[in-house]
This record gives C-alpha cells, sequence and structure tokens, in this order.
C-alpha cells in the first residue's frame, strides 16, 4: 500500500511540474530576443549612375620632345690617396696568425670567448643594457641564470679581440666585464 502511495505522489507531483512547464513555458521562449535581432539595414542605396553624352572631342595635347645635351665631360672625383690608404690600414685587421689561431677544445671544435659584462635580477635592465649596446654597434646577447640574467658582447674566436674590447667598454660605459668561454647553452 505504501508503494502505492509513493508512485501517486509521484505522479501528481510530475504532473504539477508539468502543468507549471507548460504554463511558463510561453513566456520564456517568446521569439523576443529574435524580434531584437532583427536590424533594419543601413547600407544606402546605390547612387544613380548618369552617362553624359560628349558631342565634340577634345583637342589633342601635343607633347614636344626636347633633344638632350650629351655630356662632353665625365666628372672627375680626386681623393687623396693618403687618407684611402690611411684609412684601409685602420680596416685592415691586426692578427698575428701565429699567436693568435683558434684554438681547439678536447673535442676538437674551435674553442670561442665572450665577455660577460653585467648581470641583473631584474630583466628589463639587462634588456635595456642589450639595447643600449646593440645601438652602439657592438654584438650583444642576454642569457637567463637561475636567478640573475646576464649580458654577454661577442662571441669572438681570438681572446685578445675581447680584451680590447674589455678596456674600451670600460672606458666608454664603467662596465668591468670578465671574459668566459662561450656556450650554446
Amino acid at each position: 500500500m505504501e508503494i502505492k502511495a509513493n508512485l501517486k505522489q509521484r505522479l501528481v507531483g510530475g504532473a504539477v511540474l508539468l502543468l507549471i512547464g507548460i504554463a511558463f513555458f510561453p513566456l520564456v521562449f517568446n521569439a523576443a530576443g529574435y524580434e531584437e535581432r532583427r536590424l533594419e539595414s543601413r547600407i544606402p542605396t546605390a547612387p544613380e549612375v548618369v552617362r553624359l553624352v560628349q558631342t565634340e572631342r577634345p583637342a589633342p595635347v601635343i607633347i614636344e620632345q626636347v633633344p638632350v645635351a650629351p655630356v662632353t665631360e665625365t666628372p672627375v672625383v680626386s681623393a687623396p690617396v693618403s687618407e684611402i690608404t690611411e684609412s684601409l690600414d685602420a680596416l685592415r685587421p691586426s692578427l698575428n696568425p701565429a699567436e693568435e689561431a683558434p684554438a681547439l677544445d678536447a673535442d676538437q671544435v674551435p674553442a670561442a670567448w665572450a665577455l660577460q659584462l653585467a648581470s641583473f635580477r631584474q630583466e628589463a635592465n639587462a634588456r635595456e643594457l642589450r639595447t643600449r649596446l646593440i645601438n652602439a654597434g657592438y654584438r650583444v646577447y642576454i642569457r637567463q641564470g637561475e636567478d640573475v640574467v646576464r649580458v654577454f658582447v661577442g662571441p669572438e674566436m681570438q681572446r685578445s679581440r675581447l680584451e680590447e674590447l674589455k678596456v674600451s667598454l670600460q672606458q666608454e660605459y664603467g662596465l668591468e666585464g670578465m671574459i668566459v668561454r662561450f656556450t650554446t647553452q
């Protein structure tokens, strides 16, 4: 008997919920949102094309060709030979191949060197220094460490070049760097 009463209560409850759903269904799903989404077209109509009938032809335009005078003399620019040779001598590398040949490491790979200029806790400071040095014409890169960001100049195959660079950067920027072995990690 108890099962029958329980079943009756469930059927009555389901019927009440169904009636409530039927009553509220038109209120919720009345397509008011569809009416709101309907937009009027704001695209203007196409302009009317008017064709003009031309009765007269325009007068032709006559372009006169003016002869170009031939160049009789080739301009000659003379530069002092001594200045050119001095400039070329300044650009010529000053390496002694016997003393500064790239050394090979244990894996028979040429050893390269880099100049570590600074270490920063904040990456923004390292990036700012890198930008300043790149704008000055140096080859600069940064490396992320565990808690610092390091700024390097290089790499170079000859350590002596970095030693000269270290002196000039110390004079120019007040940064005292140290020469370290270049690695790709």
